[in-house]
């Protein structure tokens, strides 16, 4: 009898796991609006029962895989950014994250429905505010140890203002990823503008 708590607590993991993903993918598909939670259960290939055993409402759920992955992104960056030890080579690690960065097309449709659906609601606003202000700390305390390697360029201030400037480039390419599809065409493009913005400029970025 001791061990089934933990295989409840397992089931229920992997439950709400399948919901995450087939959220996912039915949102991708049809956009955040015109889906309903029997066909996020259905996807999933569960009841509405097991649906409310994990979340309340399509919002919360809608806000737990988005979540998911943005941290799955900010991970990803901090990862990169972190392989350099106590001092931070600004090039090397922008070629690490260009590398390994989440760009998916997918994620972008839902990521832009989570976006407009904030616009209209100001607590789930406050909690992407959040989101995305803690990226930007873990990126600025990277960016921090820049000197030993590059200085940043005094024009975006100090690494808060680095830290603002990467998040919105990265925010501008996925964009045009969004519109034109092209993957690696949105990687290239990333890596040079990171580049440009965290040195000397040198190099400077081709038209998209």
């Amino acid at each position: 009898m001791e061990d089934t708590p933990k295989r409840v607590t397992r089931r229920r993991v992997r439950t709400r796991a399948r919901l995450l993903d087939a959220a996912f993918q039915v949102f991708a598909a049809k956009g955040f609006g015109r889906v309903s939670i029997e066909e996020v259960c259905e996807a999933a290939g569960f009841s509405r029962g097991a649906f409310y055993s994990n979340f309340a409402t399509l919002d919360e759920l809608f806000f737990a895989l988005y979540q998911e992955r943005a941290d799955l992104i900010a991970a990803q960056v901090a990862d990169a950014f972190a392989q350099e030890g106590p001092d931070l080579d600004v090039r090397a690690s922008v070629d690490r994250v260009t590398e390994v960065l989440l760009l998916d097309v997918d994620w972008l449709l839902v990521k832009t429905d989570f976006l407009v659906h904030a616009a209209r609601d100001a607590a789930v606003a406050r909690a992407l505010l959040d989101h995305r202000a803690r990226l930007r700390r873990a990126i600025a305390d990277r960016l921090s140890r820049a000197r030993g390697h590059t200085d940043l360029p005094a024009v975006l201030g100090d690494p808060d203002g680095a830290a603002h400037a990467v998040v919105a480039a990265y925010d501008g390419v996925t964009t045009q990823l969004l519109l034109d599809k092209d993957v690696e065409a949105a990687r290239v493009w990333l890596k040079q503008l990171l580049t440009a913005l965290l040195t000397d400029g040198s190099g400077s970025p081709s038209r998209i």
